[in-house]
């Protein structure tokens, strides 16, 4: 059973607000504006419940520290700006069949994109 909690509250206004994937610092620092005295530990034990309860799922990128995003989003791929580190959705997906091997199946994939986002590119 879910326990609701304004700090509960917080973290969820915070991916719903987001739209991109968190990681536990940035959920720290975002849900703080919301309930001031919210903690680290108190974040990770809510993102490890959200997890658990099927809402988050963490998006693991190589060499850094796991973030989280909503379970319900469709299939996606990620994209890393090199210049500030933020990780935001890129939506849809490649033909991947059209660049694997004649008679290998594919049964999951994930791409990552690195490059300059939008903001950084204009500062």
């Amino acid at each position: 059973m879910e326990r609701r909690t304004e700090q509960r509250e917080a973290m969820k206004k915070v991916f719903d607000e987001a739209k991109r994937p968190l990681t536990a610092q940035e959920v720290l620092d975002l849900a703080q504006e919301h309930v001031p005295g919210l903690g680290i530990a108190t974040v990770y034990r809510n993102l490890k419940a959200f997890v658990d309860e099927g809402v988050l799922t963490p998006v693991d990128l190589p060499g850094e520290p796991s973030r989280y995003e909503s379970v319900d989003l469709e299939h996606h791929h990620h994209f890393q700006c090199d210049a500030c580190g933020l990780v935001f959705d890129i939506p849809g997906c490649p033909n991947i069949k059209s660049i694997v091997p004649e008679d290998y199946e594919v049964t999951r994939h994930e791409i990552l994109m690195y490059g300059v986002c939008p903001t950084c590119k204009a500062a």
